[in-house]
């Protein structure tokens, strides 16, 4: 097992989480009244019911928020109450309190909502054709495309040109589903009111100051009466970066008005129905390749269905914008992004955020041309791939690119041509039973895409007996980042790992964090750690060379003693520290840290936005069952850049869990709405999840050697995100494999791939009616590529 410090505490149900803090005296209770239209107005709230029910119950009403009733970051569009319009279904729109939490769910079920029901707006698509966005249309170019280029514009000359030289032009529609976070531990706050109009708020959420800024507005309090703390979360995956904000709001909110303690724990179905997902999309594109499968245009356009509010959609949609290209090299693309309104919860930040729906796209227009042009997809991903100092179509000039040492080395490790060769003659022989393989390569981008945000901050004490004490404003949610940031600390000090502890992050230790998210936890964190570390380093190694009369040049400290020129000195940790305090040596230090040469024109659509790029490629190989049309998994293989690792082992544990989270959003996770805009797939028995036996065989993961990258701390990468994109190979190999079945080359891009859509296709239906029947709807696309019309599921 791994050596953590927390792992038997896990494993014992010892770790605590929201809803195991020891209550306080005179906690009240919190239950929600939602919403149970996608939309409507409220005409009158009638609590008389509930207050009678019991003398603790409260109902708490958009009219009890003291501050200003708003929550929205990034775009002041999300009232913490309405007031009076709601815009989806299971909107809060009622606080309940009691002394009990079954007294508050009754008082909830007992508060009279009189009413007014509006029009909704549910498809993406229909949201384009109104002009209905949250934020205007933003496109990227490059080459032909580039209107400020030479020649620039629709790209019609170029297109020509590849087709009177034998090329390939082809068009398609790809669209992929929402997806549920499914975090083991729910969302959830416990709030309290405190001597001098303190509100304090431990949280479960990926961002502290996020929340506390949230909870200062709602209160109209300034910030430094907010007190708020993320303990170990159970999980988060992007679902509490902004979304935990309103129930620790709503919480605070509570204990403010009551001056008692509330606490506001979702219960599952609660949590399933009022938050959001994985933003789905709908695109279209247009691909053009020569005759041997070089692509030379690409463009796509992007419906993000971004459901009521902005939330973090305009982030995730320019992540999906620069990962348009995927891990290609394409010298003439245009990408453009339209955040479409729906009456649906705000979609939100889900592991990827946004460049996972990119990558599908691209992906799909490359199987596509590998069908019309006879070539394995393989071969025309492998003859495509970015090479060192490549060109963005963002404007950012690429270093270390190692997508083709990843592509290759996964080759050769799993015998392609051999394994091709092998597939192919089972499926001659084996009917009902067949096999089907997809590689996919990887080219991620690291940095929050609001470059501001690419911050962090440390504060550092050494402690008399030696031990050291670690704050920062990463958020520990399971993903070992604090294992990574004591690494870090250890390492920076020249101490055992055992000397140092990760506290728990508060905005009282470190002000003005950035969410832990896009995989920058370790990055900046670690970075700011090390800062300060360095520099209570430095005041001792100075104390130590005035101790022993040598220069601090040629002193060190390697696991709690001071070096000479690798010889151990008389001194060691505690003794030095004890010296130092004697001297009035200053043990503490604030660590900040800001990536360096990150810039951005949002005019032009150019700029170097990523500190670095993360590659790979993986292999999925899957087995159809034709007559049930069930799909399993039965072999992946991986090659992974992770720079100089922090903790190998903890890099293969994020591989591994962010793969099976891909896969299950390609073949299994289907987030299903009705026409009323309730959420079909609302419970653990409703939406199916990869289970223990969902991998056949243990991943088989490989780490590229060690390059040491100079852009992270300590020559690290990130790999919190990047590997989920491996999850695509999955779709890809059951394609593969219905494509076996049925003799064919099949267009058909519409993830997940579940049993019901490969059913469809293999009974002998056209890929246009299968996609008729899962597409969400029948509406034009605003300005499709197909003469202004909406492109077809299947390729043209």
């Amino acid at each position: 097992m791994m050596n953590r410090p927390d792992a038997a505490g896990h494993l014992r149900g010892e770790t605590t989480y929201i809803d195991d803090i020891p209550e306080p005296r005179g906690l009240l209770f919190a239950a929600l009244r939602l919403s149970e239209s996608p939309r409507g107005r409220i005409i009158r709230i009638d609590s008389e019911a509930a207050l009678g029910l019991d003398s603790s119950v409260r109902i708490i009403t958009a009219a009890d928020i003291p501050g200003e009733n708003q929550i929205g970051s990034a775009v002041p569009d999300e009232p913490l109450l309405p007031d009076p319009e709601w815009d989806y279904r299971g909107q809060p729109l009622v606080l309940c309190l009691a002394s009990t939490r079954e007294l508050a769910r009754a008082a909830a079920r007992l508060v009279i909502i009189e009413s007014e029901m509006l029009v909704p707006l549910l498809d993406e698509r229909e949201s384009a054709v109104r002009g209905d966005f949250i934020l205007p249309p933003r496109t990227q170019r490059s080459g032909a495309f580039d209107v400020h280029g030479e020649g620039g514009g629709d790209g019609s000359a170029l297109y020509a040109e590849i087709l009177a030289a034998g090329g390939l032009v082809l068009e398609g529609r790809v669209d992929s589903g929402g997806q549920e976070h499914v975090y083991l531990e729910t969302q959830g706050a416990l709030a309290e009111r405190r001597e001098g109009d303190r509100m304090v708020v431990v949280s479960s959420t990926q961002g502290v100051s996020v929340t506390q800024r949230a909870v200062a507005r709602i209160l109209g309090l300034p910030q430094h009466r907010v007190e708020v703390e993320a303990r170990k979360l159970g999980g988060g995956f992007g679902g509490k970066e902004d979304q935990a904000t309103p129930w620790a709001c709503l919480a605070a909110l509570g204990a403010w008005v009551s001056r008692r303690p509330v606490k506001l724990v979702l219960d599952r179905a609660t949590d399933m129905r009022a938050t959001g997902k994985r933003h789905p999309y709908s695109s279209d594109f247009r691909i053009g390749a020569t005759k041997e499968g070089i692509i030379t245009a690409f463009e796509v356009d992007y419906y993000q269905n971004s459901g009521s509010t902005c939330d973090l959609s305009p982030a995730i949609l320019s992540r999906s914008l620069f990962h348009a290209a995927g891990a290609y090299r394409i010298p003439n693309l245009r990408a453009t992004g339209r955040m479409c309104r729906t009456n649906l919860p705000s979609f939100t930040a889900f592991r990827g955020f946004g460049a996972p729906q990119a990558f599908f796209v691209v992906e799909a227009a490359i199987e596509a041309l590998a069908g019309r042009l006879g070539i394995d997809p393989v071969e025309i991903r492998r003859r495509n791939l970015l090479r060192e100092g490549d060109l963005t179509h963002y404007g950012m000039r690429l270093e270390g690119v190692r997508a083709a040492e990843a592509f290759d080395r996964l080759l050769e490790k799993v015998e392609w041509k051999r394994l091709r060769a092998d597939i192919d003659a089972w499926n001659s022989t084996h009917p009902l039973e067949m096999r089907g393989a997809a590689i996919i390569p990887n080219c991620f981008g690291i940095s929050f895409t609001k470059l501001p945000m690419n911050r962090g901050g440390a504060l550092v004490h050494v402690y008399l007996d030696g031990s050291v004490l670690v704050s920062t404003g990463a958020v520990e949610m399971g993903q070992q980042v604090s294992r990574k940031i004591a690494r870090v600390a250890a390492r920076s000090l020249g101490v055992p790992l055992d000397f140092i502890r990760v506290e728990r992050t508060s905005s009282l230790t470190v002000a003005n964090t950035v969410p832990t998210a896009a995989s920058t936890g370790s990055d900046l964190n670690g970075a700011a750690a090390r800062v300060a570390c360095l520099e209570i380093r430095s005041r001792l190694v100075a104390k130590a060379a005035a101790m022993l009369s040598l220069p601090e040049n040629e002193l060190d400290i390697v696991e709690g003693r001071v070096m000479r020129e690798g010889q151990a000195t008389e001194l060691d940790w505690t003794r030095l520290i004890a010296a130092a305090d004697e001297a009035r040596v200053d043990l503490s230090a604030h660590g900040f840290y800001a990536t360096p040469e990150l810039f951005y024109d949002g005019e032009a659509e150019k700029g170097s936005p990523f500190a670095y790029h993360v590659y790979g490629a993986a292999l999925v190989e899957a087995r159809l069952d034709v007559l049930r049309g069930t799909a399993r998994v039965t072999r992946v293989e991986v090659v992974h850049d992770a720079g100089s690792g922090l903790d190998p082992i903890v890099d293969r544990g994020q591989i591994e869990g962010a793969l099976a989270q891909g896969l299950g959003w390609a073949l299994l996770e289907e987030l299903k709405f009705g026409e009323d805009g309730r959420l079909l797939s609302d419970a653990l028995a409703t939406y199916k999840l990869p289970d223990i036996k969902f991998l056949e065989a243990e991943p088989a993961i490989e780490f590229l050697p060690e390059s040491h990258n100079d852009r992270a701390v300590l020559g690290s990468k990130a790999v919190g995100e990047p590997p989920l994109i491996y999850g695509l190979a999955g779709y890809f190999a059951v394609l593969d494999a219905i494509r076996a079945a049925k003799g064919r080359p099949v267009e058909y891009w519409n993830l997940p791939m579940v049993p019901e859509k490969i059913l469809g296709l293999l009974s002998g239906g056209d890929e246009r009616a299968v996609e008729a029947k899962a597409a969400k709807g029948d509406t034009g696309s605003a300005d499709g590529l197909a003469n202004g019309g909406r492109v077809q599921g299947r390729t043209r």
